[in-house]
């Protein structure tokens, strides 16, 4: 048995079935047992590939359009580049190489990323050249126009379910079934939060709640629209949660959520609706899915210069690399992009207020 279920299986027969939120926060993040704690995850001998790992046209498009913003907000001297869960720091590399030719926004640019993983910290120490200062929480990020990434980071908070019930609800729960761990209901509740949604649900609907994420997104949104800069959110979901969307992935593989906490990825669908009210005053973009996204901002063209020199395998790696980021059947439909821009500014390229 493995050091984090034997501490699961303890704690839920002391305590009581926990969320779906506590759960998701133990093994993700348990300090000595969590999937992150312990593993670089990314990559072909991971669990999974992102954006960023599949070409480097993604973080070089998004530096790009992060360096426009800064031209059209009038170049300000000093301001924070920042990421959310930078990974092995690949995207920020990216942006970094990207954005070079563009005069003045390095020489104003302090790079920040939150990350809470100290082996995942150190990938990055050896991916990103130059300065770079490091958070556990966006909310120690000091003072300044903020121009941040977000990349497949908040589909890795920690999410609440909840079941339509009648005129009500019911929580899901993780809890034992001979000793093993299961999902199950919780008594009635009625969560503020879900008020609106009796009017667009079913009985046996299921709703989720992400309030680490929406706070994330209300300290985000009040820098921008206070301080200035953008943020772009990439990530898998949609406008309005609707459905259960838990889900394990290891080995590039989907599990059971349940079956070996700590050594798989847990993940849930963005509310991307959710953000946005959270993030005001910032304003927000229209949802524009990922391959339209990048199409505006020039990918194609992109391709076709890096496909110039490259041939054979290189050149086939290259050309299935732009399809899996832009096509309908992959990432380019699947992902969504989000920007927050302050009022009286332009929105990020490649997205519509």
């Amino acid at each position: 048995m493995s050091g984090l279920r034997a501490h699961l299986l303890a704690r839920i027969a002391e305590a009581g079935p926990m969320s779906v939120a506590d759960y998701m926060a133990a093994c993700l993040m348990h300090p000595e047992f969590g999937y992150y704690a312990t593993r670089d995850p990314f990559g072909p001998g991971g669990d999974f590939v992102t954006a960023p790992e599949v070409s480097q046209m993604f973080g070089e498009l998004l530096g790009l359009c992060l360096a426009q913003v800064w031209l059209d907000q009038g170049r300000p001297v000093r301001f924070l580049l920042a990421e959310l869960g930078p990974g092995r720091g690949t995207l920020m590399a990216d942006v970094l190489r990207a954005t070079r030719g563009v005069p003045g926004f390095q020489g104003a640019a302090e790079v920040h990323l939150v990350e809470g993983s100290a082996v995942l910290r150190a990938a990055q120490r050896r991916t990103i050249a130059g300065d770079v200062i490091w958070h556990d929480r966006v909310e120690s990020l000091p003072e300044g126009p903020l121009y941040l990434l977000a990349n497949e980071f908040f589909d890795a908070l920690p999410i609440r379910q909840f079941q339509r019930s009648g005129d009500g609800w019911r929580e899901r729960v993780v809890g034992l079934s001979d000793d093993r761990l299961t999902l199950g209901l919780g008594g009635p509740v009625a969560p503020p939060a879900l008020a609106e949604r009796l009017a667009d649900t079913r009985e046996g609907d299921i709703v989720e709640t992400c309030g680490p994420g929406e706070a994330v997104a209300a300290e985000i949104g009040a820098r921008i629209a206070a301080q200035g800069g953008a943020a772009l959110i990439v990530d898998y979901g949609d406008w309005r949660s609707l459905g259960d969307t838990f889900q394990a992935v290891k080995g590039h593989v989907p599990v059971d959520p349940m079956a070996e906490p700590g050594a798989a990825d847990l993940t849930a669908h963005v509310d991307f609706a959710a953000l946005a009210r959270a993030a005001a005053p910032a304003l927000h973009t229209r949802l524009t899915p990922q391959g339209i996204f990048l199409e505006r901002l020039g990918i194609a063209a992109r391709a076709e210069v890096l496909a110039r020199n490259l041939s054979g395998r290189a050149l086939e790696s290259h050309l299935a690399a732009y399809q899996r980021l832009t096509g309908a059947e992959e990432m380019g439909t699947l992902f969504k992009v989000l920007g927050l821009y302050p009022e009286g500014a332009a929105p990020p390229p490649g997205l519509e207020p």
